[in-house]
């Protein structure tokens, strides 16, 4: 069975695509009244979610199935490993996955990750350490970021 769901979270309507008992895609989207058919998993995705937000969860524990070229699936697996609090640049992910000039590449797998927060695309920042490039907007990738600085510093912690 595919379907979705509609979750308000505090960026706004955040829609969840799933496949049987996985989820495929994570975006958000413009205010809807279909709330699509919630499920068992996507409540469980929601839930994990509002902990994330509230600074109280630093990884996901939920089964996904991703849909894209070899490559792109290792860039999403790069992004998977980058530590809560941190950023990595479009650069180090390159070298990560064994493609070192492919840097622009990486910047367009990374804008079709399909989990949004989820596998962390707003950890990847420029060279220089400047917010570049995300699907959800720089305002958004900024406030994430500072989410996640702030739960550390909040708990003792640097990232």
């Amino acid at each position: 069975m595919t379907g979705f769901a509609v979750y308000e979270s505090p960026f706004g309507p955040v829609r969840m695509d799933y496949e049987g008992e996985v989820l495929v895609r994570l975006r958000t989207v413009e205010p809807t009244q279909d709330r699509g058919t919630p499920t068992p998993l996507t409540h469980e995705a929601f839930r994990q979610l509002q902990e994330y937000f509230a600074g109280e969860r630093r990884e996901f524990s939920l089964p996904y199935a991703l849909h894209g070229t070899e490559f792109q699936k290792k860039v999403w697996a790069a992004l998977a490993a980058i530590p809560y609090g941190q950023t990595r640049s479009y650069r180090a992910i390159a070298a990560t996955v064994g493609s070192p000039r492919a840097v622009r590449a990486v910047g367009a797998a990374n804008g079709k990750n399909p989990l949004w927060i989820i596998l962390p695309c707003h950890r990847v920042v420029g060279a220089d350490g400047s917010l570049t490039g995300y699907a959800g907007g720089l305002e958004m990738k900024k406030r994430l970021l500072e989410l996640e600085k702030t739960s550390l510093e909040r708990n003792g912690e640097s990232g």
